[in-house]
């Protein structure tokens, strides 16, 4: 794994929006823009080989967590390249795994569950540890995934919110790590 530090600028473009805590520590490559009040803890990897990935507001991505975005074998980059779209307060918890073509918003990603290229979460998805969807599908809106079988079941409750925990974490990271900054703007 290579982190930021030692990319050439020309293959790593990592956008960070103010109130974004990212961690210097992760390992990125490709075209990365992160939303405001996002959270990337260290050892996370982000990896925008087809095309680049624009991560939305207020997601919580954890140590080990591996949002990858490839090309098919055997299909060609177009002009312009795809754009992978994750949207808000998504939860992608320790060593989870995902290649999902499009992610909305309030999702989460359980510890070492695995989404493969092709799937899409909808909105309030559950994806529970372990759990490998491989295939191409649309998930519908709060359908949580679980258990060896990949059983179904649709939640009646709404996500839980992030707020405290990504207050929590946006205090403690910069003691311990160093941070990628977002860029100040140019005084005119």
């Amino acid at each position: 794994m290579t982190s930021l530090k030692q990319l050439d600028p020309s293959v790593c473009s990592v956008k960070v929006s103010p109130g974004a805590v990212v961690c210097l520590e992760a390992d990125y490559v490709g075209d990365i823009t992160i939303g405001a009040r996002t959270v990337l803890h260290p050892k996370a990897r982000i990896v925008a080989e087809a095309g680049p990935i624009i991560i939305g507001e207020g997601n919580l991505i954890e140590e080990q967590a591996q949002i990858i975005f490839r090309l098919p074998e055997g299909t060609e980059v177009t002009d312009p390249p795809p754009v992978m779209v994750i949207g808000n307060n998504n939860v992608f918890e320790v060593d989870s795994y995902c290649e999902a073509s499009k992610i909305g918003d309030n999702n989460v990603l359980e510890a070492k569950c695995c989404v493969g290229s092709g799937v899409e979460l909808t909105r309030g998805c559950v994806v529970g540890s372990l759990c490998k969807l491989q295939c191409p599908q649309v998930i519908p809106e709060n359908t949580v995934v679980y258990g060896s079988q990949l059983s179904r079941r649709v939640q009646t409750d709404k996500p839980a919110q992030l707020t405290l925990q990504l207050d929590f974490l946006t205090k403690i990271l910069p003691n311990y790590h160093r941070l990628i900054k977002p860029k100040k703007k140019p005084v005119p």
